[in-house]
């Protein structure tokens, strides 16, 4: 079993853009033996403490093995609408556990 953890940093004023591409990939999770175990929106007041900025959202997410994060990552519908993921996402931390 392959575990990501993922902050999310949107870019001020695209959240709807980037809430369009979650709308489009997240369901294709199932389809790879993977689940999304952890949807977590963040907002102001949230951070308690620490050096890091609260991300817009965590995602925690399982796959079966590498080879179903790897096709999932490759599917097609996820690659045609990167783009919105491009426009909408300043930056993301990834934490893998394999």
């Amino acid at each position: 079993m392959v575990t990501i953890t993922q902050f999310v940093y949107v870019k001020p004023g695209k959240e709807e853009v980037f809430q369009r591409f979650e709308s489009l990939v997240l369901p294709l999770i199932p389809r790879y033996n993977g689940k999304l175990l952890l949807r977590l929106r963040t907002g102001p007041g949230h951070l308690i403490e620490g050096e890091l900025e609260a991300p817009y959202e965590v995602h925690l997410v399982s796959f079966e093995s590498e080879a179903d994060l790897a096709a999932y990552t490759s599917d097609q519908i996820r690659e045609q609408n990167l783009y919105l993921k491009e426009e909408s996402v300043l930056k993301v931390m990834t934490v893998k556990q394999p």
